[in-house]
């Protein structure tokens, strides 16, 4: 590899190249070091068959020797023609120097995957870069925040209040851009951690929740909606419960709505298939019969079997068993709860309009569980009108 030192002024930036963003202080930094060492590393240029050189990479080793005043740099000179191998050249440099932005990145990749002149793979840019194809496709949803979200994103993981990492932005990557750049900056301000982030991101991709309750939300602190979340997250989880208790309790009503009509298909094909049989007297006994049978009974004290039957009173009721006693006591106490309905009035329906998006919430949690209980009642009843139609068949 041979290194020449070529006149500043022969040299060209490359304004195509990845990398654009140069902080003013890493420059100042990067000055007082080649003042002191000299350039420890040289640029890299193309000729470009014109007298003159384009850089490869290196810029701002250029920009700073030439704010030094200086007349030549150590180039690495190379005849390559190829766009996208020089692209992907400026790429792999980059990406082992400090300060490669994950937007810069992000942009570099999209230009490769989808600029005109290139038009590459995930699995192209992934071989040659050293890179999974996750981490390529994750670095390009970034692209789906808007400018004043890409502004706060910077490299690494640490979370810190005002600016963004890449693990904070792609759980939101997937939502509405209406909630995905405000959420976004809330984030920023209220300095996430990502497993929060995940969490407010699950709340609003949640589709029991309307698009109106969404927006008011974004009005909270990330602690507020952190405290929504787990609200959320609570009731659904106590109306899925009921949901399974209701489901079970119709299941077992159909199943002895079912034990019940097969009982009485059942008992209807015995009564069918057992036909009495009446013996019929011979004509010798049938007299002997009306001979012994006077008018009036042969002995006044003994009253009939019409008399009997007439003059019998009815049995007296026994009393309840306990376990009825106890059931008829407990619908006394449920009816004596039960009030009438209540009405409400249209203004109070109209003032609703005016609740916070937490009041509204809590109020439709409590009417969650006010329905909930009445439909508790309700199905404990049914289930009890339903045992006595099935002992009713039965019998």
């Amino acid at each position: 590899m041979d290194i020449t030192n070529l006149p500043l002024a022969l040299i060209d930036e490359d304004k195509d190249q990845p990398r654009y963003q140069f902080g003013e202080e890493a420059l100042q930094e990067l000055m007082r070091s080649i003042e002191e060492l000299g350039l420890l590393s040289p640029i890299k240029v193309r000729n470009t068959g014109d007298g003159r050189y384009k850089i490869i990479y290196g810029n701002r080793r250029y920009k700073a020797s030439v704010m030094l005043g200086k007349e030549t740099i150590p180039c690495i000179v190379t005849d390559v023609t190829d766009e996208t191998e020089i692209y992907l050249e400026q790429i792999a440099e980059n990406l082992t120097r400090e300060g490669f932005s994950p937007i810069e990145e992000a942009e570099a990749f999209d230009k490769l995957l989808n600029g005109g002149k290139f038009n590459s793979s995930v699995k192209f840019l992934a071989n040659k870069l050293g890179k999974t194809e996750t981490y390529i496709k994750n670095k390009c949803e970034l692209l789906k925040f808007g400018k004043a979200v890409k502004k706060l994103i910077v490299s690494g993981t640490e979370i810190r209040a005002g600016v963004l990492t890449e693990d904070q932005l792609l759980p939101l990557k997937d939502l509405p851009m209406e909630h995905r750049d405000p959420l976004a900056l809330i984030v920023a301000r209220d300095a996430l951690p990502v497993s929060d982030v995940k969490r407010i991101a699950k709340l609003f991709k949640d589709k029991e929740m309307s698009a109106a309750t969404k927006d008011k939300l974004l009005f909270k602190t990330g602690h507020e909606l952190l405290e929504t979340w787990a609200t959320f997250e609570q009731n659904k989880k106590y109306r899925a419960e009921a949901a399974k208790a209701k489901a079970a309790q119709e299941e077992e009503r159909q199943r002895k709505q079912q034990e019940a009509a097969a009982q009485k298909a059942a008992q209807d094909q015995e009564d069918a298939s057992v036909k009495p049989v009446i013996p019929q007297a011979s004509p010798q006994v049938s007299g002997i019969i009306s001979a012994a049978s006077p008018s009036t009974p042969s002995n006044p004290d003994v009253p009939s079997q019409q008399e009997l039957s007439i003059g019998s009173a009815e049995p007296a009721a026994a009393p309840l068993a306990p376990e009825r006693a106890s059931l008829v006591a407990k619908l006394d106490k449920s009816l004596h709860a039960a009030t009438s309905p209540i009405p409400v009035t249209e203004a109070e329906l109209r003032a609703l309009a005016d609740l916070t998006g937490e009041e509204a919430l809590e109020l439709a949690t409590r009417i969650d569980e006010l329905l909930l209980r009445l439909e508790t009642s309700r199905q404990i009843w049914t289930n009890v009108k339903d045992a006595i139609s099935a002992g009713s068949v039965s019998s």
